[in-house]
């Protein structure tokens, strides 16, 4: 995300070894003068199991951020982020298996949502653990994909919808604050590694000034969001 990626950098220039995961980045390592690093892997991070066992795998980890970023997106692309934050398990062979594991989940458009079974003998199952489940869209399929139509919303639906969209902000506002202050406490590690208190302080000032940037950028985005989901 935004702020995750801006503190890692931030990290990494002033002499830390950074390692960072996200579903969607390129896979690389970049050095940089003063023996800091920044790695950056793909990862499943809706998948805390396989963040944790990664994190377990590191050498020497001083600190951790977990859930450092937030997305605020209409109701077709909520529903895809709670398909994968509410691990809905699917029969995979007998095996339950996460649905993000076994397909891929995109919206191709803003009120559908579709999933492509990494095999096709799998559709019967998916459907099956969406109807289960409290998602309420009742799954269409031709064959290769899983579509979930979703209708057109009432004034009460959007109002509800609105107020999802302010409460992840404020948990996106909340995971920032978190990161500001994991940053903090790694900075006062850094006075044992011969870095001055001005410098310090200098790292303190940039974070906080990366807290307020990304909370406007997050007021922001849930002002427009949320004027949107409520024109009709």
């Amino acid at each position: 995300s935004g702020i995750g990626r801006a503190c890692a950098l931030m990290f990494a220039k002033n002499g830390c070894t950074v390692t960072g995961v996200s579903r969607n980045t390129e896979e690389k390592a970049e050095r940089f003068p003063g023996g800091g690093s920044l790695t950056l892997r793909r990862l499943d991070v809706t998948d805390e199991k396989a963040v944790r066992e990664f994190v377990y795998k590191l050498p020497g980890v001083d600190i951790a951020v977990l859930c450092a970023g937030m997305g605020v997106a209409g109701p077709a692309e909520t529903t895809a982020s709670e398909l994968t934050r509410k691990q809905m398990e699917v029969n995979y062979y007998g095996t339950p298996t996460p649905i993000q594991q076994v397909g891929n989940i995109t919206v191709p458009e803003p009120r559908m949502l579709q999933i492509a079974p990494w095999e096709k003998t799998l559709i019967k199952e998916i459907e099956k653990a969406i109807m289960a489940s409290d998602v309420g869209i009742t799954p269409s399929n031709d064959g290769a994909v899983i579509r979930l139509v979703f209708p057109e919303l009432t004034e009460e639906r959007r109002k509800d919808l609105v107020k999802d969209v302010k409460k992840k902000g404020e948990e996106g506002k909340v995971a920032i604050r978190n990161i500001r202050r994991d940053g903090n406490e790694a900075f006062k590690k850094l006075t044992k590694e011969d870095i001055s208190e001005d410098e310090i302080k200098d790292m303190q000032d940039e974070l906080q000034k990366l807290t307020d940037k990304y909370g406007k950028e997050i007021d922001k985005m849930v002002d427009e969001k949320s004027k949107e989901i409520m024109t009709v």
